[in-house]
């Protein structure tokens, strides 16, 4: 059973970020409005089921509207006025998805409501899951302000671009795919094994 929350908690996550990735990868300075267009399409198609319920992320939400912003961007302003955007578009990107997670932690974790999908209603309010949450999307966020950071040091430098655009966040996103199936079960049994103590 917890493999299968752990499924379905990590691909949750790989829905809601595959715009972002899509946008990540496509986006340079000569193709970006065609990235923004993709990541437009992406977040709006993997997430109609959603929004036909009524049921809107944060993470979902902001990724709908970023792209949309940046396409509409490129539709209107003449191309001086958009070198910023080629040149910071994949670190604004990273940059808006760590300001996101790391200010829903004021309010709902962002990560709390794709687990709340794979999770018992009556889990929603317990400390364990509460926690869970505060922590995998503080690691979330921390992944991404890095990779924000490391982009923003590649446009400054000469030399290991590769490392710092590529090689390091993606080394990033597959711990913190790993911590995230592993984490949630690994407090569970600490918990129940607190509880089962004398």
């Amino acid at each position: 059973m917890s493999e299968t929350r752990s499924g379905r908690r990590t691909g949750n996550l790989f829905f809601a970020f595959a715009p972002w990735i899509i946008f990540v990868v496509v986006a340079s300075p000569s193709t970006w409005e065609y990235a923004a267009l993709a990541g437009l399409v992406a977040a709006v198609v993997l997430n109609l089921p959603d929004m036909r319920r009524g049921s809107f992320k944060i993470l979902e939400v902001t990724g709908i509207v970023f792209f949309a912003l940046l396409s509409v961007l490129a539709l209107f302003l003449d191309r001086q006025d958009l070198d910023w955007v080629e040149r910071y578009a994949q670190v604004l990107s990273s940059a808006v998805i760590a300001v996101v997670a790391l200010g829903s932690l004021a309010f709902v974790p962002f990560t709390e409501q794709y687990a709340r999908e794979s999770t018992p209603r009556e889990v929603w309010g317990t400390p364990v899951f509460r926690h869970v949450n505060r922590v995998l999307t503080l690691l979330w966020g921390a992944v991404f302000a890095a990779t924000a950071l490391l982009g923003l040091l590649a446009l400054h430098t000469s030399s290991g671009r590769d490392w710092f655009n590529w090689i390091i966040p993606v080394v990033l996103l597959v711990l913190a795919v790993r911590f995230t199936e592993r984490y949630p079960d690994r407090v569970r049994e600490r918990s129940r094994d607190a509880h089962a103590s004398p």
